[in-house]
């Protein structure tokens, strides 16, 4: 049996090193007790621990790249049991790669729980530390703070960098009683020794107070809500929660008297609203048979379920008699933010190829066949999705509208939606791609892919030929343009 002794205040380097050591030696789980220092006074047993092993051949040990994270959390976490069960999901892991994606393992499982509350600690502390400024030292110009914390596990060291970027331009000390803080403009230093509390109070926590009694809404107060955001264990560090029972206590009373003193009739002011409100110009509409008219219409579509998740409605633009119309698939992400159509990465590949091609962008008029961004939420990301043939028919509407008004005499469709858009034919992009087709009214249509397909294509030859045939597609829409 060997005893491995840490400090266990959140340095994963001493745990790292001492399971290095086990795993080469193929030490098994069960032959290893891990012990904290800070125990050794009050176990019998201490005379009895073996030095860790010393293995004859060093081993080759790797682990998925999930699991260094884990445990730079896990060892952050208060529980004794956090070295073996790091540990155990180590020695496991050489045998089954895949075992942290194993939701229902119970090894797996606790250590989940635990980075959970490592990462909610991390939240509430950067939520509920309060700095005081202090007298500085010395002639310096900058401010000096000091904060007392309380956290449940071994963070200080974990969110110091945060503090660090978020408060640069002031010295600040954060003591608490697992580990402190201090960065005073051009070091960050922390410590893992406990703290003790400094004297934090001053004339700020009567401003606190003032400053939550009136923000607090008795008839709103939802006390679950507010003890799962403010847990009470955070209460006795901040001044305001003095006020919380006595405000409880009394907002059904507070609420039964703003009731009473309700408004019977208009404020004193009410005639000058009115009256400003009158001399207030008419907007003036834009016709509704022009493009701005259209545009400011298609705002407000609602004929798919696309407007409930999308930015805006991304109109076409351009010249108003335009020879040429450009007819995408729809907007992408940095469209629906912008509403202008053909900005965002493919828009530049767009905007270069025109360029190489003697077409000006301005004598274009530029729209898609879809006026709203569909899109997969993955996170923070918005991905792609190809519009199905419903929406595409119900914004056939406004696609149709806008060939009316522009009247062009080229319609150039880029990629097989604007192709289905324009002509219902559900036919393969290459089988119609590079060649005039006629249209109704004496227009031609031409077919070549969207510039987005450019930069989906992952082998640079096959890109730069993909790419020289896109060029000689715009070189034949000015020559058919200039017929």
């Amino acid at each position: 049996m060997y005893a491995v002794e840490l400090e266990g205040r959140g340095n994963f380097g001493e745990w790292r090193d001492a399971a290095r050591s086990l795993l080469a030696a193929s030490v098994a789980p069960s032959e290893v007790d891990w012990r904290l220092k800070s125990d050794r006074g009050t176990r019998l047993d201490f005379e009895q621990q073996a030095s860790l092993p010393v293995a004859k051949t060093p081993a080759q040990i790797t682990v998925p790249s999930a699991f260094l994270p884990l445990a730079e959390a896990i060892i952050c976490h208060s529980d004794p049991a956090r070295f073996s069960l790091l540990y155990r999901l180590l020695w496991r892991l050489q045998q089954d790669r895949a075992l942290l994606q194993i939701k229902a393992d119970p090894d797996v499982q606790a250590a989940r729980q635990m980075e959970k509350s490592v990462r909610r600690d991390s939240h509430k502390m950067t939520a509920f530390v309060r700095f005081k400024e202090v007298p500085g030292e010395g002639a310096q110009a900058r401010r000096c703070f000091i904060a007392w914390f309380e956290p449940d596990h071994f963070i200080v060291e974990r969110k110091a960098p945060f503090f660090q970027r978020r408060f640069n331009d002031m010295d600040w000390l954060i003591a608490t009683p697992k580990g402190s803080a201090r960065w005073n403009g051009q070091l960050l230093e922390t410590s893992r020794e406990p703290a003790e509390r400094p004297d934090v109070s001053d004339e700020t926590d009567e401003l606190w107070r003032t400053y939550y009694a009136n923000i607090f809404n008795p008839a709103r107060l939802k006390i679950k809500a507010m003890t799962a955001e403010m847990p009470k264990k955070y209460w006795k560090n901040l001044p305001e929660a003095d006020l919380i029972p006595e405000l409880v206590i009394g907002a059904e009373a507070r609420v039964l008297g703003m009731a009473a003193k309700a408004a019977t009739e208009p404020q004193m002011f009410h005639h000058r609203i009115q009256a400003a409100a009158a001399a207030k110009p008419q907007e003036v509409l834009p016709d509704a048979n022009t493009l701005a008219g259209v545009k400011r219409e298609a705002q407000s579509c609602q004929m798919c379920p696309l407007h409930c998740a999308a930015t805006q409605t991304v109109f076409g633009e351009g010249p108003e008699k335009a020879q040429v119309m450009i007819v995408g698939e729809q907007p992408g992400d940095h469209e629906d933010l912008a509403g202008r159509p053909f900005i965002g990465p493919a828009g530049r590949v767009f905007d270069q190829v025109l360029g190489e091609t003697g077409i000006p962008r301005q004598s274009l008029y530029v729209t898609n066949a879809v006026k709203h961004f569909k899109y997969e939420a993955r996170g923070k990301k918005r991905i792609h999705q190809r519009p199905n043939a419903g929406e595409v028919e119900r914004c056939r509407w406004w696609l149709t509208r806008e060939i009316d008004l522009v009247q062009p005499k080229l319609i150039v469709a880029m990629g097989a939606t604007a192709v289905y858009a324009l002509t219902g034919m559900k036919e393969t992009l290459s089988s119609v791609r590079s060649r005039p087709i006629p249209m109704e009214n004496s227009r031609i249509l031409f077919a070549t892919v969207h510039p987005s397909y450019l930069l989906r294509i992952p082998d640079p030859a096959r890109q730069a030929q993909e790419r020289a045939l896109f060029v000689e597609d715009l070189r034949a829409v000015r020559r058919l343009s200039e017929a």
